[in-house]
C-alpha cells in the first residue's frame, strides 16, 4: 500500500510539473523588442523615452550589476485571441528561489503610467480580459539588473556588494518576452492539484484524508489527455471539486492572512534601489487589488509611502484609492521597521510620531499597531511607548528564529518596564513572507502555543524582504483553504480584525515581562561601528539643535525656529535606523552611504545650532550644556586651554564659573584627583582603580581596561551573529609600543598608551582623569585592519553584583549575571545605551560609552572567596559578509570608567559623555527653557509644538526606576499645561503653580507636558 501510494505520489508531481503548469499559457507571439542601457544611476521616465533605442533578441546577456537597461516591447494581440484572457509574459532571466534580490523590472505605457512590475514569480502584465483582437501593445520596461548577493547562502565574500567593486559583466540571459493567452481552466487545475497534493503530504500516514485525497488525484489524473491538456482541464478538475469541498472541522485552527511585501530599505540593495522596489510592489498590489475584492494588503514604514508620493503620483493615487475602499491597510505607525534594541529613546518616539501623523495626514486613519515582524530584538521600553502613541496591538514573527529557547507564546500581554501591557502575538506560521503552502499550513497549526485556549492566529502572505507582495496564486490558495477538510480555515482580513477577535477570545492571555531577547544576530549591537555612531551622535545632535532653538524663539524676537529643517534632518536619522542599516547587516554600499548622509546630518545640525546660539547675542564665553543634568567639568577652550565650569541643566554659564577642585597629580603612571587614584601597567591595562571617597576601596579585581581580540567565525550570518564559542580563542592585547603621561595639568592628567597587533592594526589609547570628577576616559583610536576577529574592553571589577543593569530606551533594564537557566545562558551578548551598571548593597561601578552597544557580563568566584563581576565592552568586529571590507580603518570614540556610581549618576554622566558642553561667544544667554528639581525626574526632549502654536513641549520620565516627584520650572510666562500623548495631543490638564508644574512620575514612566506660553 505504501509503495501503491508513493507511486502515484510520484505520478501527481510530474503530470504537474511537466505537463500541466507548460499549458498554462496556451498560445504565444512574441513580442518585438528593443534596448537602451541607461548609463550610470537610473534615470526618469522622460528620459528614457526619449532614449535612442536599438533591436535586442531573445537569449542576449544583459545587465551589468546594478544597472538600468530600458527596454521597449511592442506587439499585436492576433484577431483569433478574441475572447480569450491575453496577457503579456516576461522573464529577464530570472535565477534563485526569491523575487527581491534579483533582476525585477517595472512596466510602463509609454505616457508614464505605471502598470505593474515582474519578477520571478510574478512574471505577467494584463492585456485583456476579454480580448477583442488586435490590440496593441507598446510599453516602456525599466530593468533593474541587480546582483544575487545571497549566491551560496552567504558562503562567500563578494564584490558585487557597492557599485564601485562590482565590475561590468552582464548578469542575465533574457529569456522571454511575449503575447500570450492564459488558460484559466488550466490555471485553476494547477492551484486545484498544488493544494491538495501540498495537503496530502502534511497529513499523517494514517490519515482516511491522505488516502483519499492520494487516490482522488490518481483518478482524476487518469482524465488528462496529455495531448490535450487544455481540453481535459475541466473533467480532471470536475474529479477534484469533490474533495476540495469537503470542509474543514468545527475545531480547525483559523488563520488570518494579511497581505504583506517586507521591502527592507536598505539591505542587500541600497536606497536608492529600494526606493524603485516600493513602486514595483506597490503597482502590483494596487494591481491585484482591482482583481480580488476580497484582497486586503498590511503595508507599514511611511518613509516608503512617501518615496512613492514623491516619485509616483499615479501609483500613489491607486494606493488612497485602495485604503478608502479597505482593500490597503496602512500599519505599524513608524517611519520605518526600525531596528528594536539601539535606536535611543527619543528617536523610538519621533519613529512613532512620524509615521503616526503621515497615516492621519494623507489617510485620514491611525494605525493601531506596531508592526515590526523583522528586527532583532525588542526593547522593554515598546510597550509603553506603543501605548503612547495610540497604540492596542504589537507584532512580530523574528523570536521564533530563537537558536536555544522556544518562545512560550504566540498570543499574549507583553509588560514593558513601567508596568503598561499591551497585546501582542507571533504568527507560528514562523515567518512573514506566507504563501499558503501545505507546510505553512501545518506548521502553524503544530506550532501554536494557545491551543485549547484560543483558537485563531495571523500569517502575512506575500513575497518579502526585497519586496514583490502577495500574488494572484497566493489569493487563489487562499480561497481554497478558506473551509477545507484537513487544513486550518483561512480569511483574509485587516489586522485589526483579527487583534480585535483575538482579544475579545483570549482576554486573559498570559503576560511576558521585559525585554524580547532574540536568541541569535547579538552582533548587530556592534557590526559597522562607524554607522552605529553615526545614529548616536545624530541623536543628541538633534537634541542639541532643538534645546537651543526653542532657547532662540522664545527669547529673540525675529528668529524663527527650524521645523522644516528638522523634519528632514530627523527623517534622515529614522530612515538609517532601519533594522538592516542600524544593525550593521546591509552591503557595503548602504554602510558608505550611511557614513556619507551622517556626516551631512552633523554639519547641517551644527549649522542650526551655532545659528540659534548665534542669535541670543554676541558676547563673552558662555558655555553651553545640552544634559539634563547641572554639569561641574574641566572644559577645553579653542585655544588648548582648560577651564572649569558649573553649568545648569539646559542652560549655560560663563566660562570658568564656579568653584575649583581638587587638583590632579601626575606621578609617573599614577593619576590623582584627591577622589579616585588610577594606577596604568606597563603593558597599559589598569593596574589599581582606588575610590578614594570610600577609604581607599580598589574598584578592580584583575587588569582593568584589558583589550582582548577573539577570532569570530560565527556558524552563519557572519555581520549578524557572534556565536558562544567565540569566547574559547583569543589574544589579550599586552605589548605595547608606549606607555608615556601626555598632560600633567592641576586640571586634567593624561596617559597615552600605544599598541600595534595583527595585520597592521593600532590602537591608541588616552587615559583621562579631570579635576573635580571620578570618571576615568578612556578615548580611542583605533586602526583597523583584522578579518574575522573581534575586539573587546574588560574591566573585572571587586562586586558581588547578582544583576547588571542596561540603560534602553527611557530607562534601564536588570539582567541577571548568572546563568542559571538556559535562558540566562542565550543572553552571553546583550545590549544597551550610554551606560552599564553593576553594584552590590552601598557601592557601584558603571561602563559609559559615547558609540557602543553590545557588551556582556559575567561572574568568577576568586580562590579567596570573592566574588568578580567583569563587564566587557564590544568595540569592534571585522565581518566579511555581506560586507567584506566591514569595519575597515579609522574609528575614534570614548568610553568611560565611574567608580562608586549610583544608577542616578550613571544617567547623568551617559548624558555628559554623549553631550560634551559647547562653548560660545554670547551674550548673557537666558535662563534654561525648562529645569527640574526632584531626583529621578529626566527631561529628554525640549522642542517647540510640531503644529507651530508656539507652546513648548517637554518630553521626561523617571531614569531610576522608583516613583518621583518634582518640580518641572519653565524660563519662559506660563499660561498653561497639559499632558499629551507623543502626537502632542492633550490627554488632561495638569496644575500650574506661576511658572511650574508638579510632576509626579512612576517608575520608568514617560510625560510629554505641553507648555503653553503666555504673551506678555
Amino acid at each position: 500500500m505504501h509503495d501503491d501510494r508513493r507511486r502515484i505520489e510520484e505520478r501527481v508531481q510530474r503530470l504537474h510539473d511537466q505537463r500541466i503548469k507548460a499549458a498554462i499559457y496556451a498560445a504565444t507571439v512574441p513580442l518585438e523588442v528593443e534596448a537602451w542601457q541607461a548609463p550610470g544611476e537610473p534615470v526618469s521616465f522622460e528620459e528614457a523615452g526619449a532614449a535612442p533605442y536599438e533591436p535586442f533578441a531573445m537569449d542576449t546577456p544583459w545587465g551589468p550589476p546594478w544597472g538600468t537597461t530600458w527596454f521597449r516591447m511592442r506587439g499585436k494581440v492576433p484577431a483569433k485571441w478574441a475572447a480569450k484572457r491575453v496577457e503579456a509574459v516576461i522573464d529577464l532571466g530570472f535565477v534563485g528561489g526569491w523575487p527581491g534580490n534579483q533582476a525585477e523590472a517595472l512596466v510602463h505605457l509609454t505616457d508614464g503610467t505605471p502598470l505593474k512590475a515582474v519578477n520571478p514569480f510574478n512574471q505577467y502584465v494584463a492585456i485583456a480580459d476579454p480580448a477583442t483582437g488586435g490590440e496593441r501593445i507598446d510599453y516602456l520596461v525599466e530593468a533593474a539588473s541587480n546582483p544575487d548577493i545571497l549566491a551560496d547562502d552567504f558562503a562567500r565574500t563578494t564584490p558585487l556588494g557597492d557599485i564601485l567593486t562590482a565590475g561590468d559583466k552582464p548578469l542575465y540571459t533574457f529569456r522571454r518576452a511575449d503575447i500570450a493567452v492564459l488558460d484559466e481552466e488550466v490555471w485553476h487545475l494547477d492551484l486545484d492539484i498544488q493544494v491538495l497534493r501540498e495537503l496530502m503530504l502534511e497529513l499523517g500516514e494514517h490519515d482516511p484524508r491522505r488516502h483519499e485525497i492520494t487516490h482522488t488525484l490518481d483518478r482524476a489524473l487518469d482524465l488528462l489527455d496529455l495531448d490535450d491538456v487544455c481540453g481535459t482541464a475541466a473533467d480532471v478538475r470536475d474529479a477534484l471539486r469533490p474533495s476540495l469541498s469537503k470542509p474543514a472541522n468545527a475545531s480547525a485552527h483559523v488563520i488570518s492572512g494579511v497581505g504583506h511585501a517586507h521591502i527592507d530599505s536598505a539591505w542587500l540593495w541600497p536606497i536608492r534601489e529600494t526606493k524603485r522596489k516600493t513602486v514595483r510592489t506597490f503597482s502590483n498590489v494596487t494591481s491585484l487589488a482591482g482583481e480580488y475584492d476580497d484582497f486586503i494588503f498590511a503595508c507599514s514604514q511611511a518613509q516608503q509611502y512617501e518615496w512613492v508620493r514623491d516619485n509616483h503620483p499615479k501609483v500613489w493615487a491607486r494606493i488612497q484609492e485602495s485604503v478608502e475602499k479597505g482593500q490597503w491597510a496602512p500599519v505599524g505607525g513608524m517611519w520605518v521597521e526600525a531596528d528594536g534594541n539601539l535606536p535611543g529613546g527619543e528617536a523610538v518616539a519621533r519613529q512613532l510620531i512620524h509615521g503616526k501623523r503621515f497615516f492621519i495626514e494623507h489617510f485620514g486613519i491611525e494605525t493601531k499597531g506596531v508592526w515590526l515582524p523583522d528586527s532583532f530584538g525588542y526593547t522593554a521600553a515598546y510597550p509603553q511607548l506603543a501605548k503612547l502613541a495610540g497604540n492596542e496591538w504589537f507584532l512580530t514573527q523574528k523570536i521564533s528564529w530563537n537558536q536555544t529557547n522556544k518562545f512560550p507564546h504566540h498570543t499574549f500581554w507583553w509588560e514593558g518596564i513601567d508596568g503598561t501591557r499591551i497585546f501582542t502575538h507571533f504568527p507560528p506560521v514562523d515567518t512573514y513572507n506566507a504563501r499558503f503552502s501545505g507546510v505553512e499550513m501545518a506548521r502553524a497549526t503544530r506550532n501554536y502555543r494557545e491551543k485549547g485556549a484560543a483558537t485563531r492566529s495571523l500569517a502575512p502572505f506575500g513575497w518579502g524582504d526585497g519586496g514583490g507582495g502577495p500574488t494572484r496564486e497566493i489569493m487563489e490558495r487562499a480561497r481554497r483553504l478558506a473551509d477545507l477538510e484537513g487544513s486550518p480555515k483561512v480569511v483574509v482580513e485587516h489586522p485589526d480584525d483579527f487583534f480585535a477577535k483575538a482579544r475579545e477570545e483570549y482576554p486573559d492571555a498570559p503576560v511576558w515581562v521585559g525585554e524580547l531577547y532574540l536568541e541569535l544576530h547579538r552582533a548587530t549591537y556592534t557590526s559597522q561601528a562607524r554607522t552605529k555612531q553615526g545614529n548616536r551622535r545624530s541623536e543628541h545632535r538633534l537634541r542639541e539643535a532643538e534645546l537651543w532653538a526653542t532657547t532662540a524663539a522664545l527669547h529673540v524676537p525675529g528668529y524663527a525656529y527650524p521645523y522644516g529643517r528638522l523634519d528632514r534632518l530627523w527623517k534622515t536619522v529614522l530612515l538609517h535606523q532601519f533594522h538592516d542599516i542600524l544593525p550593521g547587516s546591509s552591503i557595503a554600499w548602504v554602510h558608505r552611504e550611511a557614513e556619507a548622509e551622517y556626516a551631512r546630518v552633523a554639519r547641517e545640525v551644527e549649522d542650526l545650532t551655532a545659528e540659534a546660539v548665534t542669535a541670543l547675542g554676541a558676547g563673552a564665553p558662555r558655555v553651553f550644556n545640552t544634559s539634563p543634568v547641572e554639569r561641574r567639568e574641566v572644559v577645553r577652550t579653542a585655544d588648548g586651554s582648560l577651564a572649569h565650569t558649573v553649568v545648569p541643566a539646559n542652560g549655560s554659564a560663563p566660562l570658568g564659573a564656579g568653584e575649583g577642585p581638587l587638583p590632579v597629580t601626575v606621578a609617573g603612571r599614577v593619576l590623582d584627583n584627591g577622589l579616585v587614584r588610577v594606577e596604568v601597567a606597563e603593558d597599559g591595562t589598569l593596574a589599581s582603580v582606588r575610590d578614594l571617597r570610600s577609604g581607599g576601596r580598589e574598584v578592580l579585581a584583575d587588569k582593568g581596561n584589558l583589550l582582548r581580540l577573539h577570532t569570530d567565525l560565527p556558524n552563519h550570518w557572519d555581520a549578524w551573529d557572534v556565536d558562544k564559542h567565540y569566547r574559547n580563542r583569543y589574544t589579550d592585547l599586552l605589548d605595547t609600543d608606549s606607555v608615556t603621561a601626555v598632560e600633567e595639568h592641576s586640571l586634567l592628567g593624561a596617559i597615552r598608551v600605544e599598541r600595534s597587533f595583527g595585520r597592521g592594526s593600532s590602537i591608541v589609547q588616552t587615559i583621562t582623569l579631570r579635576a573635580g570628577s571620578p570618571r576615568i576616559d578612556f578615548e580611542t583610536d583605533i586602526d583597523w585592519h583584522e578579518a574575522e576577529k573581534f575586539l573587546k574592553a574588560g574591566f573585572p571589577v571587586d562586586i558581588r553584583a547578582a544583576h547588571s543593569s542596561a540603560e534602553i530606551a527611557f530607562g534601564h533594564i536588570q539582567r541577571p549575571t548568572h546563568t542559571n537557566t538556559s535562558w540566562e545562558s542565550a543572553r552571553f551578548e546583550v545590549s544597551g545605551h550610554r551606560w552599564v551598571h553593576i553594584g552590590e548593597p552601598g557601592y557601584g561601578v558603571a561602563l559609559i560609552n559615547d558609540s557602543t552597544y553590545g557588551h556582556d557580563v559575567s561572574r568568577t568566584v576568586r580562590e579567596d572567596g570573592g566574588t568578580t563581576t567583569t563587564v566587557r565592552l564590544s568595540l569592534v568586529r571585522a565581518p566579511r559578509i555581506p560586507d567584506p571590507e566591514a569595519d575597515q580603518g579609522r574609528h575614534r570614540f570614548t568610553y568611560a570608567l565611574l567608580p562608586g556610581a549610583t544608577i542616578e549618576e550613571a544617567v547623568a554622566e551617559g548624558y555628559a559623555l554623549n553631550l560634551p558642553l559647547r562653548l560660545a561667544n554670547a551674550a548673557g544667554a537666558p535662563e534654561p527653557v525648562v529645569s527640574v528639581a526632584g531626583n529621578g525626574v529626566t527631561i529628554e526632549a525640549v522642542k517647540l509644538a510640531d503644529d507651530s502654536s508656539g507652546d513648548v513641549v517637554v518630553r521626561l520620565y523617571e531614569s531610576r526606576g522608583g516613583r518621583a516627584e518634582g518640580v518641572l520650572r519653565t524660563g519662559f510666562p506660563l499660561a498653561g499645561a497639559r499632558i499629551t500623548d507623543l502626537l502632542e495631543r492633550p490627554l488632561t490638564t495638569t496644575d500650574t503653580d506661576g511658572n511650574s508644574v508638579p510632576v509626579a512620575l512612576r517608575p520608568f514612566e514617560i510625560q510629554t507636558l505641553r507648555l503653553a506660553v503666555r504673551e506678555e
